[in-house]
C-alpha cells in the first residue's frame, strides 16, 4: 500500500529562476499566497517560517531538506495549530518548452484523513502563484 501524498503538477509561462525566485523570496511568496511570508536563509538544515502579514504571526515552520537551485526544493512543513508529525513539501522544477516550466509539488509525510485538506489548501495557493508569476496579477479567491 502506498503512503499518502498530495500531488500537483501544472505548468507555468515563465522561467526556471522566476520561479525559483517566486518561491524562496519572502516579498514575492506574501503577493500569492494570500499574505503569507515565508522566510529562511535556505541552508540544509536551516528553519523555513511561514508568517501571517495581517498579525506577523506564525502559521507554519519547518527545516530545509533540499535546495539544489533551480530544480529542487524541499522542506519539513508542519501547521503551528496542529499536532500531526510534520510533512514533507517538495517542489521539482523541470524546463517544459521556451519559458515553460513544469512544477510538480509533492506534500507526503501526512496522513491519509488529512490529503483532502492539504490538496485544497495547495490547490489556490499553487493556482495564484501560476496567475502571478503569468499576469503579474493575483486572483481575487473567497474562502468558504
Amino acid at each position: 500500500m502506498s503512503k499518502p501524498a498530495m500531488i500537483h503538477v501544472t505548468y507555468i509561462e515563465t522561467t526556471p529562476e522566476k520561479l525559483w525566485e517566486a518561491l524562496t523570496s519572502a516579498a514575492f511568496t506574501e503577493q500569492y499566497w494570500f499574505g503569507r511570508r515565508i522566510e529562511s536563509d535556505w541552508t540544509i538544515g536551516s528553519p523555513v517560517r511561514f508568517f501571517d502579514s495581517a498579525d506577523d504571526s506564525l502559521t507554519d515552520s519547518g527545516e530545509v531538506l533540499v535546495y539544489d537551485e533551480p530544480k529542487t526544493l524541499a522542506y519539513t512543513f508542519k501547521n503551528e495549530t496542529q499536532t500531526d508529525a510534520p510533512g514533507r513539501v517538495t517542489f521539482t522544477i523541470e524546463p517544459a518548452g521556451k519559458n515553460v516550466v513544469k512544477l510538480q509539488v509533492v506534500h507526503d509525510g501526512i496522513t491519509e484523513d488529512t490529503v483532502e485538506g492539504w490538496r485544497n489548501g495547495w490547490a489556490p495557493i499553487l493556482a495564484n502563484l501560476k496567475t502571478y508569476l503569468e499576469t503579474s496579477r493575483t486572483l481575487e479567491i473567497t474562502f468558504s
